[in-house]
Parts: C-alpha cells; sequence; structure tokens
C-alpha cells in the first residue's frame, strides 16, 4: 500500500515544501529511507519503529520504503519523524490516507512516542500555508511559534496516539477547530530596562552621535576609557529604536526559530533585537555557517543592534567578514549543498580603548608611544572603519556630573524625535525602496541629499584635507543629512556638514601629530 505525507525542510531561513511517501508491500523486512537525507533524518527510522512500537501499535514485519521528493533537496533536521510515523501508519492502513490529505505534520518524536518541539517549526508553517495547507499537526511545545502565522488551524500533539485520535476528531468533526492567531500588542512607548537613556549622565556629544545613529540607521564607533559609559550607551540605543513593524517581527521570530532560540524572542516580538557576542566568537559564529549554513549572530541581530565590545580583541579576520554585510544588508554563504542567504540588515556599534592601557590622550596615565598607538589602531582596516558611519570619542564623566542626580532625558522621550526622523525618511523615500538615510546608493545621493553652496563647498576642502576615501565622503553626506532632518531642514547646510565631519575621527591619525 502507498501513502504520502505534507511537510517541509528549512533551507537557510526560509523553508521548501517536501512530500514522504511511503510504500508498504510483501518482500523481506526492511526500513529504507531515500532522498538525499542527513543522518539526523536517517536516524529517524529507528526512533519511528521504537515509538510505533512503544505507542502499543503492532505492525506486521513488511517491506518499508519511504521517499522523500523533491529529490534533490537535502533533508535535514529531527522535523520528520512525525510525518515518517504517520505515512507508514497510513500505509499499513491502520490511519486512512484521506484523514491526513490537508493536513501539514512536523515534529520529532522520542522512543516513547513522545512528541519533542523542532527547530525551525515557524517557516516550515509559512511555507505550509503558501502550499495550501491550513491546518497544521505539530509538537505543542511549537504551538507558539505557529500561532504567529494567520488562518492557521493548529492541531497541537503529545504523543502519536494523541495525534492519530487528533486527525481523525478534525476530519469528523472540523468545525470544532478553528484557526488561531496570537500576537502580542505593540507597545507604544520604550519599556523600561535596567539601561534607559537616563542612565547616561552629562555625556552630550556622545547622546548627541547615538541619537543621530538610531534615526538614521548608522553605524557608530566608540573610543574612550575604560568605564566611560560605552557599553552603556550601546544597551540604550537600542531604547531608543521605533519597535519592529509585524512583518519584521515576523521574519525575525523565523531567524530565531531556525537557530533554536525562539524562546528567547516570546514576549519580544516587537522589541528590536540586541546581540553582544564575545570576542572570541568565531567567523561562522557572526556570520553563520556548518555543513547546512545556521544564522549567526550577525542575523541574529537583524532589524535591531549589533554591539562589538572591545573591538580590537577581535580577530581581524571576523571583523572583515562585517565589511560586505554591512554595505549590502544580506550575507551569502555558499557550500557544497547549496547557495544560503541570510539578511543582516544591522546597526553595528563598536567599542574599544584608545590605547593599550586605554588611557590616551590623557598623558598623565598614558606612557604608550606612537608606534604602540599605531599597532593599536592597524587592527582595524581603513576599509571597516570607512564603513562606521559615526566615531565618537567618549570622556569619562565628571563626578559632578554623576552625584548631582539631575533628571536625564528617558529613552522614551528620545524614541519619539526619532521617530519623527524615520518617518520624515519614509516620506521622502517612499517611492524609491530605500529604508533609512544609511542604505541611500550613491546613485540617488544627489537627489536626496541637496547641498547648499557653502556646505558643498566646506565638504570639498575637507576632503582633500581630511584624506577621506570616496566611501568616507558619502557616508559624511548621509550622516549630514540626517542631521538636516533632525531639524527638518530640506537642504544639508554648512552647519550639518560641520557637524557630521566631527564624527569622522576615525580618518584622522592624532599621535602622528605629536
Amino acid at each position: 500500500m502507498y501513502s504520502i505525507v505534507s511537510t517541509a525542510v528549512v533551507c537557510g531561513i526560509r523553508s521548501v515544501p517536501v512530500q514522504v511517501e511511503a510504500d508498504v508491500c510483501d518482500g523481506m523486512p526492511v526500513f529504507e529511507m531515500v532522498g538525499i537525507l542527513s543522518a539526523e533524518v536517517k536516524e529517524s527510522r529507528e526512533r519511528v519503529k521504537a515509538a510505533i512500537r512503544n505507542s502499543g501499535i503492532r505492525l506486521s514485519p513488511k517491506k518499508i520504503t519511504v521517499n522523500f521528493y523533491p529529490a534533490d533537496i537535502r533533508k535535514t533536521g529531527t522535523g520528520f519523524d512525525l510525518p515518517v510515523a504517520l505515512a507508514v501508519l497510513a500505509a499499513y492502513g491502520r490511519i486512512s490516507e484521506a484523514f491526513l490529505e490537508e493536513i501539514f505534520f512536523a515534529g520529532e518524536i522520542g522512543l516513547n512516542g513522545e512528541l519533542r518541539p523542532a527547530a525551525g517549526i515557524l517557516p516550515m508553517v509559512l511555507a505550509a500555508r503558501e502550499a495550501g495547507k491550513h491546518t497544521v499537526c505539530i509538537p505543542r511545545g511549537n504551538v507558539k511559534e505557529a500561532e504567529m502565522v494567520k488562518g492557521i488551524t493548529i492541531l497541537p500533539g503529545d504523543s502519536l496516539n494523541q495525534v492519530l485520535t487528533l486527525v481523525e476528531e478534525f476530519h469528523r468533526k472540523p468545525e470544532k477547530f478553528s484557526p488561531t492567531h496570537n500576537m502580542e500588542e505593540v507597545s507604544e512607548e520604550a519599556k523600561e530596562t535596567p539601561w534607559d537613556f537616563s542612565g547616561l549622565h552629562g555625556q552630550k556629544v556622545l547622546k548627541r552621535a547615538c541619537e543621530i545613529a538610531a534615526a538614521g540607521r548608522h553605524n557608530m564607533l566608540m573610543t574612550g576609557p575604560p568605564g566611560a559609559g560605552k557599553t552603556m550607551a550601546a544597551k540604550a540605543v537600542s531604547t531608543i529604536l521605533p519597535p519592529l513593524t509585524e512583518e519584521e517581527g515576523l521574519e525575525l521570530a523565523g531567524i530565531y526559530s531556525v537557530s533554536g532560540l525562539f524562546d528567547q524572542r516570546e514576549g519580544k516580538f516587537y522589541t528590536r533585537p540586541f546581540r553582544s557576542p564575545h570576542h572570541t566568537i568565531s567567523t561562522a559564529g557572526l556570520a553563520g555557517g556548518g555543513a547546512v549554513p545556521k544564522p549567526g549572530e550577525l542575523s541574529l541581530s537583524h532589524k535591531g543592534v549589533l554591539f562589538l565590545d572591545e573591538l580590537t580583541e577581535f580577530r581581524r579576520e571576523v571583523l572583515e567578514v562585517l565589511r560586505q554585510p554591512l554595505e549590502e544588508g544580506v550575507i551569502r554563504l555558499v557550500r557544497r549543498s547549496g547557495a544560503y542567504q541570510f539578511p543582516a540588515d544591522i546597526m553595528l556599534i563598536g567599542a574599544m580603548n584608545p590605547c593599550n592601557c586605554g588611557y590616551y590622550p590623557d598623558r598623565n596615565k598614558c606612557r604608550c608611544s606612537s608606534a604602540v598607538l599605531e599597532r593599536h589602531f592597524s587592527k582595524l582596516s581603513r576599509p571597516f572603519l570607512d564603513r562606521m558611519d559615526l566615531t565618537v570619542e567618549v570622556k569619562r564623566p565628571r563626578l559632578p556630573e554623576i552625584v548631582e542626580g539631575r533628571p536625564e532625558e528617558t529613552s522614551a522621550s528620545v524614541q519619539k524625535r526619532v521617530r519623527e526622523v524615520q518617518e520624515i525618511q519614509r516620506k521622502r523615500f517612499s517611492d524609491s525602496g530605500i529604508l533609512y538615510n544609511s542604505r541611500i546608493p550613491v546613485s540617488h545621493i544627489k537627489e536626496f541629499c541637496p547641498l547648499e553652496p557653502e556646505g558643498e563647498k566646506l565638504l570639498q576642502e575637507s576632503f582633500e584635507r581630511l584624506n577621506l576615501s570616496v566611501r568616507g565622503y558619502y557616508r559624511t553626506l548621509r550622516v549630514a543629512r540626517t542631521i538636516a532632518d533632525m531639524e527638518h531642514a530640506g537642504r544639508i547646510s554648512r552647519l550639518h556638514i560641520m557637524e557630521s565631519l566631527l564624527y569622522r575621527s576615525a580618518d584622522r591619525k592624532e599621535w602622528e601629530q605629536e
């Protein structure tokens, strides 16, 4: 006898529909599985046999052949256990194939028949809906993921026997089941966190730079002595960014689902991610990787903030991986199993000490020579520094600023201004597909960044005097565009260019002037 069950496989962060076929016939008892299978999928054969037996279901010895198609896609993950078990049982006649026809199945099965959560359920359910399947049967532990998808009826199971009962009941009385959609409400104001913007005392220049960076989604580099507030500022930036849209939240939830980290997004659907990996992270950990690539920190930070503290401690080859994603907003990986593309539209914030001891340019404490300073900064390549839109020198706050306890502006109030500026950008770019000032392509610079004559003259003079690269030139213009938007100015003035140039200190080597 023959049966077929619908499921899906995760490829990168998207899912591809897969059909699981089972054929049972007389012959030497054997259980064969074909269709370019990974090790964990091949092992499902033993899990399924034990689960069926321990669920009290006895099957006569037969020749069992299970095929997965399309056959040209490598099948990975443990979510095939349930579809394989049901396809085999249907081929044996233990459940009607008609009961399974309109339902999508995915889930891992334990040896005792218990259903266990599988990674990547959210993109699988989205693929099922696109394929016309509006009913899904999954482990109860994956229900919160599936509930994010509109128009889907969920049959949550705890065991193989319960799934068989649920499927039969759904077929006989479908009116008892209805689509569920569970989505948290959008928070209109920034939630209180330990790193609210009001925790930054003094630091006017730093707070101004943070607001500019958030408003235009610009990358930012902070240099300063230990304890000056660089980490606090980076965390505070994540609280002044507007909430994610529903589309962005669903995309990000899918990335975490594929990574097996969905629980980290529970209750944070509209909150932009803040990731801060340790400096010992590998290239694959940052960019994603593996025989079948999984998302790395770049993709887990999608639409949010990736904070790299102690930037000069990261291996240079790890940092160089960031160059292409910072320009394009995606990262592309090519493996033998195929080409993968992961989203990486991030706001990068880096922090570093100004020298090995951390106290430069305070010569009362710092004894680093010019050669030591140059070696310290040479850990970061010029192309990498060119991709940092703003560079801010963070000074240690004075004691009176800390102990006086003057009320500081909260994240909620700063976020309102950031939203206003981003709304200006949305209206300006409404027909161009551009999202933020930091993403203005060179071909549209003249159109979207009109300069007043004095501002254009200053920028031309600074290009030669500061030895700006072409990339640095355009990034200066993009930052100036954001500053002008914050003042609701249509054209970029000389003052806007001057402030933008203040944040290009990475283009200057102060130690050479000593």
